[in-house]
Order: structure tokens, then sequence, then C-alpha cells
């Protein structure tokens, strides 16, 4: 047991400081501004630390662990502790969180409820990464739900109330999946009921009950994660929220469900997942071609980046189908890359969106003179997006393409067909993203235009896309330093479960 209770702080630091805004003066919201960005400061370098002094790379078992008694009456505890495969995710999120942070622009609107809603999601988001209990977990994933929709209802664009009221039907829907799984698993054990993982992860239920289990996560955290056919809540959500909020959402809020599959259903369901994980390719094969191919369709700038990023997500789901130390050691990493790489393409779209106040591409056009700045980051993370070699991308994508290649599941055939497929998805990705940057950036329109007076981007923006730009370059360059949290945990989970 490590005696200092550091995952708690980080979980409940967020939201107390974030009820304190209440306290802070009503005039001027850089006060609350400087506040909101101090702590998110504060939460990265304390989690940071923690992870740096008291965090065993080696070591694949739960670390940092913490076990609270909170309702004896049915064995829920205040239970958390991390893992190789949680703690990317983690500090993904305290990153993420302080750029958007710094990213938002003066809100004029409610800016101590902004403001506070930021912090409580940085606490909503680290809950599910870190919690040890599923149904704290359960708890964590609701309590993330509420900030987004009030974000996305009272910052958002024109049809603002009708996306969030979507976002929330879905996911609020999905959890009811998720809560009946937990409660299934918690009920269906062998002695007396038990939420902890790791009980849970050692059990054995009967075929055709897992197999039910299985389907009930899948389709909670297939919301989340947008899976085909359940993703059509993502564009409308990006193409109207409040761009910081795009960065939380595409950043941290889709690995949710990502982690949550191989969390819940590679540890705990594994003879399920073991019978499933063919449907899984298929599923991550069709998403890849599927929005890549819808991406070029869409009028709106964010609904066509927001395609891009459930294209992506497919590549995780493809990881997780090969079953092989490879595949999921790449389905860990995309996580990580396209955290990055969906976040700062939204902040560049927000920022060319303050300039020109146009959101359909077909109106763009001309804008790398005026502002060059934003213009050689966009490109250079879009390139990043398509996988060009030397950036995360391309790292991520080759070691998925070897890991299904090294898989000993699947025969030869399937193995070539399923790469020949992901293979026409990735020529596709670079149709979109050049043509995003063709309409957006060369041409004439604006430039000719009487309003052609535009402000390149500040010190704050250009730190921003920079701070974000610098990671994804070193992954590319140096991929190890992420394989080197999760290589050990994702050896001891595969052998536990999946090789005889």
């Amino acid at each position: 047991m490590n005696y200092f209770p550091w995952l708690t702080i980080i979980i409940v630091l967020p939201i107390f400081a974030g009820s304190l805004i209440v306290f802070l003066p009503h005039r001027g919201n850089k006060v609350i501004r400087w506040y909101t960005l101090c702590i998110c400061i504060i939460e990265l370098l304390l989690t940071t630390y923690a992870f740096g002094y008291h965090f065993q790379l080696n070591d694949p078992l739960i670390q940092l662990t913490e076990d609270y008694k909170w309702i004896d009456f049915f064995d829920f505890s205040w239970r958390l502790g991390i893992d190789g495969i949680s703690i990317g995710p983690i500090l993904l999120t305290g990153f993420i969180t302080t750029l958007a942070t710094l990213a938002a622009r003066p809100v004029t609107r409610e800016s101590r409820v902004f403001h506070f809603l930021m912090l409580a999601m940085y606490s909503g988001q680290i809950g599910p990464f870190s919690s040890q209990n599923l149904l704290l977990f359960f708890i964590m994933w609701e309590l993330e739900l509420i900030p987004v929709y009030l974000l996305l209802s009272m910052w958002g664009g024109k049809k603002r109330l009708y996306s969030a009221t979507k976002f929330i039907l879905y996911t609020a829907g999905s959890s009811a999946f998720l809560l009946m799984g937990i409660l299934g698993i918690c009920l269906s054990g062998s002695n007396e009921p038990t939420l902890n993982f790791e009980t849970s992860a050692n059990q054995s239920y009967p075929v055709a009950l897992e197999t039910l289990f299985y389907i009930g996560f899948f389709i909670a955290f297939a919301v989340k994660s947008p899976i085909i056919p359940l993703h059509t809540w993502l564009p409308d959500t990006h193409g109207e929220a409040h761009y910081s909020t795009c960065m939380l959402l595409a950043g941290i809020l889709l690995k949710m469900g990502a982690y949550g599959l191989v969390r819940i259903n590679m540890e705990l369901l594994p003879h399920a997942h073991s019978i499933f994980s063919p449907w899984l390719m298929i599923i991550g094969t069709i998403q890849i071609i599927y929005a890549a191919s819808t991406s070029p369709g869409q009028r709106n700038l964010k609904k066509r980046i927001a395609y891009s990023s459930v294209s992506h997500m497919g590549f995780i789901i493809i990881g997780l189908g090969s079953i092989n130390d490879t595949g999921l050691n790449g389905a860990i990493l995309q996580i990580i890359s396209h955290g990055f790489i969906g976040a700062a393409l939204f902040f560049l779209a927000g920022t060319s969106y303050d300039r020109i106040r146009l959101v359909y591409l077909d109106e763009m056009g001309g804008m790398a003179i005026t502002i060059p700045k934003i213009f050689t980051t966009f490109s250079i993370l879009s390139m990043a997006s398509l996988a060009l070699p030397g950036m995360s991308g391309f790292v991520v994508e080759l070691i998925l393409f070897f890991g299904i290649l090294t898989s000993q599941k699947y025969l030869l055939m399937t193995k070539i067909l399923i790469t020949f497929v992901m293979a026409i998805g990735m020529i596709l990705t670079p149709i979109y993203s050049l043509s995003m940057l063709r309409q957006m950036f060369y041409g004439y329109k604006l430039f000719i235009a009487t309003n052609s007076y535009f402000v390149d981007s500040g010190p704050r923006e250009f730190f921003v896309s920079i701070s974000i730009l610098l990671p994804v370059i070193a992954i590319g360059i140096y991929p190890d330093f992420v394989f080197s949290l999760s290589v050990d945990k994702v050896e001891a989970l595969l052998s536990n479960y999946f090789y005889p």
C-alpha cells in the first residue's frame, strides 16, 4: 500500500478548486482565467511528480493503490490504482485540459461557470482512467457527461441545443448498458457480489453470459469512442461546440471509450473477446473506409475533422482485435497520438474561425497569405494526421500493420485482406486532409475580399499549437518512451488470458 493518497488528490483537486471560483470577484474574468490555468498547471505538475517518482515502469501490477471502504453493504469502496495502460491517458488528460483552458478566448458569458465546468471535466476524465472499482468507474463516467452537456448548450454554435440534446441522449443511453453490465458482473460472481476489478478479472463465467456482458459493454463503449453505426452524435457535437470543448472531446472523451474496451472488455471478459475479435477487425476496417470516404463530403470544417477522428478510432479497434503485443501496444499508442493530433486540429480550426467567422469550407480560401503561422501549423498537423513519416501517426499505423500480420489468430489470407483494405483507408486519408488545406488556405477568395485584414496567431495561440506539435513529432521520432509505459502491462494481460 502506498500511504500518501496521490490519486485521490489528483482526482479531487480540480473539482474542489473549481467550486472555489464562486468566491472570486465578479469583475473581469482575468482573475478567473489565471486561477483556472494555475490549478490546471499545479495538477499537471502534481500528476507528473507522482508518476515520475512513485510509479515503477517494469511492474505490470496495479500501483499507487488506495482502498477506502465507502458503502459496506455491497462491497463499494473508493478504490483507485493505475498501471501501464492508464498512465498515458491520465497524463494526456492533464496536458490537453491545461492547453484547452489556455486556448479558451476570454469567455465573456458566464466565465465563472465556464471555468468551473472545465475543472469539473478534468476530475471526471481522470476518474475512469484510475478507478479500480466498477461502480466507481461508472460514477466517474457519468460525472463527465454533465459538464460537456452544459459547455455545449451554453457556448456552442447556432444548433447547439440540438447537438447537446443528441449528445446527452446517446451517451446517457449507452450508460444504461454500462450499468446493466456492471450489475451483471457484480451479481454473477462466484460467491458474494463483488465490484473490484481484480477479483472480477479472475472469475470465469458461462460463455453465453459472458457474451451477453460483452455485447452490453461493447455498446456502451462504442457510443463513446464512436464506433460505426453509433457515431452520429460526434460530427454534430463537434460542429457546434466551442473549440476548447472540442479539444477535450477529441483529445480525451473518445479515448475513454477505447480505454474501457481494453480495461473491461479485454481484461474482465477474455473468452468473449477472443470470440468477438474477428468482428472487431471487420468493424474497424469498415469504419476506417466509411469515415474517410464520408469526410470529403462535409462542407463544415469541424465536421470534416470529426469524421477524420472517427476514421482514426478505427485503427484502435483493429489493434484490439489483433490480440497480440504489437497490435495492442499500437492501439494504446494511437490513443495517445490521436489525442494530440485531434485536439490540435480542432484548436486550429477554432482559431481560424475566430479570424474569419466562416464555417463552410467552400466559402474560405486564400488564408495562407494573411495568417502564415496558422497555415504552417495546420499543414504540419494535417500531415501528422495523414501519417507522414516522422510524425506519430506514421509510427502507429506501421505498428498496427505489424500487429495484424504477426497475429497468430487469423489465417494468412484474412490478414492480407484486412491489411489491403486498411491501406485503401490510408490512401483516402490524404485526399480529405489535403483538399481541406487547399480549400482553406490556397486560392484568392478572401484575399481579394474587403475584410482581408486578419491578425496572425498571437503568442498564446502559437504556444498552444507548438506545445501540441512537439509531442507529436517526439512520438514519431522516438515512440519508445510511450511504449515503455505500457509494454509490460500489455504482455502480462495477454499472457494471462489469451496465450494458453
